[in-house]
């Protein structure tokens, strides 16, 4: 309670409804903070509006100056003036944005439906400004004639693509058409999440009958336990939605009536007819989105998401998770089996969705005698995090000190400074990594307040933000991890390094494509368990001993068991994406359930394994961003395994040649040229699928 209250306190320098003085708004001001840092305790909620509004106000009088512009056209005065275009807009935004996924009360749910049409329309207005792309195309008819270096002709080039596939060519009606359908999509998007947001946090298995904790793990009981002078569930046990609660208690409880409870509300979430549910807003997102792919040309949504990626077309995508589908789904009926044979021991003859993650618990220790509960106590939260810097450190030699005394984004949050190898600041890293099941959107991302680049030949370091949903200290014991959750941690700060090792000199070449931008994170996973590694941080958290070989190498030998079930949801989930976006048209009154489980049992899925996102809550699709694109992970995945092997190959998984030539090609390029072309310049030669495969068991 005295927590809850701390933290009540502290973020109410950011949702005081007290008048702001506009004057005095911090986000118009100067941040003359440590590193530029925003001034996070000093915001206030309604500091945000006149800030947008002032914002947009210039970043429009900036993008008006460029067109308006009587010199002729050229690289300076049009590319690189709009490239640096709205950067009090890209100041503030972070900010809000982060708040939003922090710490989104009722009262920043509201002001983010408001603030989102605006800028929607802004940005929208921007990409079919006439005169603006007039002058970004008389630039980019004379490329040839430049003499650009590489990084400028890239800008070039994609900003020209980029006004291209916004619609810039289209006459002045269709324009007009694809505005209102972007406002429309961009609403749409927002209220899935919001939706997703309440509907998790709304539904809690109350358990007040101890008998009813049977299996469950004391850290377990006591994480859920509320107190007697609880003013809702005084002395019962809760148990939410949020991964920290629902799956440990999948894995552990006995009772299978409450597994099947708790499982049918996660994956029902938003499917329940009510003002949460998501449906609906599925239908009118396909809609909307296959009507703006027709206007630009092309014949479903996929094609139009896939055009600037490194899949190119839905063939490709469908290729690779065709690929891996059929051997994943047989490593799965072979766990299936081993589960099912346990499951007889207790009367259960058929096994359902909510005995898969239990009965895989038992399976793991039978087979390997291990369990989650006998590495948690090594996985303390600090320890990983250590253990992560010295993989980075032993990788690049850049090193990570945490600072005190500067604002930061939440109370929960830590800062840390990120120096190179010659001692030279590269950026700041925040850390929010436990869940807020009714304040925090779920999952886990990588995020920033500020991007690298370069301003009058100066470096801007980046800020960048590592947000988690992480089991919490219980009482006197520290935060200490599921696997799970510390490969979580491993892949978010390869997001990290990827943002804090970034070298380009233009906003515009600095972002990866979504089937890239995965590599610098999953990459990282691949150092998290070796062997070499935890010894380095694998401690327990009361003696200090470092995790004894035989649970290491337990740990190596079950690292491939349960690949099965991992695999086949994920690509079932993937399946479901592409399946809803190559549509050519749509249905009338499309039956998004209907849909869902045509595509499921076209694949032949089994029963016992939902894919690991349903439709009514795949955020990563229909709250925007992995839409046509979640099959990214493993696209990455195949680049991942094969440059991983870059480091094997020479028998030193730290070896500081192909670190280096990773960090030059890979890391510091970013967006700088084809991400296959960056690939092959990092290991010269396209990767193939075996090493994945390998790496999964599947082969």
């Amino acid at each position: 309670m005295k927590k809850l209250m701390i933290l009540f306190i502290a973020a109410g320098a950011i949702l005081s409804s007290c008048s702001a003085d506009k004057g005095q708004n911090p986000l118009l001001s100067e941040w003359n903070t440590p590193f530029g840092i925003p001034p996070f305790e000093e915001i206030k909620l309604e500091h945000f509006m006149p800030a947008y509004l002032e914002a947009m106000e210039q970043h429009k009088a900036e993008i008006e100056a460029i067109v308006n512009n009587t010199q002729e056209p050229d690289f300076e005065n049009t590319i690189v003036a709009f490239d640096n275009s709205g950067r009090l807009l890209s100041k503030i935004s972070p900010v809000f944005s982060s708040l939003n996924s922090v710490y989104a009360s009722p009262e920043v749910l509201a002001l983010s439906r408001e603030i989102s049409p605006l800028t929607s329309k802004h940005y929208n207005e921007i990409s079919l400004n006439e005169g603006l792309f007039q002058r970004v195309k008389a630039v980019y008819e004379k490329i040839e004639t430049l003499e650009l270096n590489p990084e400028q002709t890239r800008l070039l080039t994609e900003m020209y693509k980029d006004f291209v596939r916004s619609g810039a060519e289209l006459p002045a009606e269709k324009k007009e058409e694809l505005k209102k359908i972007n406002a429309e999509i961009s609403a749409l998007q927002l209220a899935f999440g919001q939706n997703l947001l309440a509907e998790t946090a709304a539904f809690k298995l109350v358990i007040d009958n101890e008998e009813d904790l049977s299996g469950l793990s004391e850290s377990l009981k006591a994480a859920s336990k509320r107190a007697d002078d609880d003013t809702e569930y005084p002395g019962k046990w809760v148990f939410g939605l949020d991964n920290p609660s629902v799956i440990p208690f999948l894995q552990q409880s006995d009772k299978r009536e409450l597994r099947k409870q708790i499982l049918d509300a996660y994956l029902n979430r938003c499917n329940n007819n009510n003002e949460n549910d998501n449906k609906e807003v599925i239908e009118k997102l396909v809609t909307l989105r296959l009507q703006r792919a027709n206007i630009l040309g092309f014949e479903d949504f996929a094609a139009y998401q896939l055009e600037s990626r490194m899949a190119k077309n839905a063939e490709a995508v469908y290729g690779l998770l065709n690929q891996i589908w059929t051997p994943a789904l047989e490593s799965a009926k072979r766990e299936l089996a081993d589960m099912t044979e346990l499951a007889k021991k207790d009367g259960v003859t058929e096994l359902e969705a909510y005995d898969w993650r239990y009965y895989f618990e038992k399976a793991m220790s039978s087979k390997f005698n291990l369990s989650d509960d006998q590495l948690r106590p090594y996985f303390k939260l600090e320890n990983v995090r250590d253990g992560i810097f010295y993989v980075a450190n032993q990788l690049y030699g850049i090193t990570f000190t945490q600072i005190d005394n500067t604002p930061l984004p939440h109370p929960e949050a830590t800062a840390f400074e990120c120096k190179d190898q010659d001692g030279s600041h590269l950026g700041i890293l925040f850390m929010d990594m436990f869940a807020r099941p009714a304040q925090k959107r779920g999952g886990a991302w990588c995020s920033g307040f500020r991007s690298q680049v370069y301003s009058n030949g100066e470096r801007v370091a980046p800020l960048v933000t590592i947000v988690g949903n992480f089991t919490r200290p219980i009482g006197d014991k520290p935060a200490l991890l599921s696997t799970d959750e510390v490969e979580t941690f491993f892949h978010e700060f390869g997001h990290a390094l990827a943002s804090l090792l970034k070298d380009v000199n233009y906003y515009g070449v600095g972002g990866m494509t979504r089937d890239f931008v995965e590599l610098p994170s999953q990459i990282m996973e691949h150092w998290a368990f070796e062997p070499q590694v935890l010894n380095q941080y694998a401690k327990h958290y009361e003696t200090g001993e470092v995790i004894p070989q035989e649970l290491v190498n337990k740990l190596v030998n079950a690292g491939k068991y349960g690949q099965g079930f991992a695999t086949t949801e994920y690509l079932a989930a993937s399946f479901l994406d592409m399946d809803f976006h190559v549509l050519t048209s749509i249905p009338e009154n499309l039956d998004v359930l209907d849909f869902e489980k045509e595509s499921m049992d076209k694949l032949g899925l089994i029963k016992q394994i939902p894919p690991r996102y349903r439709s009514t809550y795949f955020n990563h699709t229909f709250g925007g961003g992995y839409t046509a694109g979640y099959y990214s992970y493993i696209w990455a995945e195949v680049l991942d395994s094969d440059a991983y092997q870059a480091f094997v190959e020479t028998g030193d998984i730290f070896n500081k040649e192909v670190a280096t030539k990773f960090r030059n090609e890979i890391l510091a390029r970013a967006g700088q040229d084809d991400a296959m072309k960056l690939y092959v310049n990092f290991r010269g030669s396209e990767p193939g699928i075996d090493a994945l495969l390998k790496n999964r068991g599947l082969k």
